[in-house]
């Protein structure tokens, strides 16, 4: 099965799942109905949050963003039957099939490594003053400010940010404690503030 461009406007900021899915009562209905085998059930859950996977995954820098977004909602359309828990759960699941298929394109590029890099077309948006004053950069200043983290800072913070995980469900998707999470995440956010406070200096 396949789906349209899941691709947002290029003056768009990252899309967060909570803002991009229908409502809660909505979108439990339409789980249920998409586990009974209900394709248009299906086709609201993919409108809701593919956008936001798609976010997800070009901040990451997966190189064809549409085609990794179709392998992840396919990847939950086959599973969903077997899916278990509530909302949040639905999301933190999602969100970890979206993040283990990037570590597998990350893998894939380092071994094949693209020279012409890849384009990040959206600016970001987040409650935490440092990563709105991040937000209000050019495409280019955030790419250098992204990759100035590690890359467990730079998947918790998208995490965060993008997908809209806790903190809980965050550690289930790295595989991490909920303490490293919280570490990772002051680090992140300490690095984007360190690079961010003389650009505020002079605004």
């Amino acid at each position: 099965m396949t789906w349209s461009d899941p691709g947002s406007s290029p003056t768009a900021g990252p899309r967060r799942a909570r803002d991009a899915a229908p409502h809660d009562s909505d979108l439990e209905a339409d789980v249920e109905a998409a586990r009974a085998g209900s394709v248009e059930a299906f086709e609201r859950i993919y409108r809701g949050l593919a956008p936001a996977v798609a976010s997800y995954l070009r901040w990451n820098g997966v190189g064809d963003v549409e085609a990794l977004t179709n392998e992840v909602m396919a990847q939950v359309h086959r599973n969903l039957p077997r899916f278990t828990g509530d909302l949040d759960g639905f999301r933190s699941w999602v969100f970890t099939i979206a993040h283990h298929r990037m570590v597998d394109d990350r893998r894939a590029r380092a071994r094949r490594p693209d020279p012409a890099g890849t384009e990040v077309s959206e600016a970001a948006h987040t409650g935490d003053v440092e990563v709105d004053a991040f937000a209000a950069l050019g495409d280019e200043r955030l790419r250098v400010l992204l990759a100035a983290l590690s890359p467990d800072q730079r998947d918790v913070l998208l995490l965060r940010i993008v997908a809209d995980l806790s903190l809980e469900d965050t550690a289930v998707a790295l595989g991490k404690s909920r303490g490293a999470i919280k570490s990772l995440q002051h680090r992140g956010l300490a690095t984007l503030r360190r690079q961010l406070e003389p650009e505020q200096a002079e605004a």
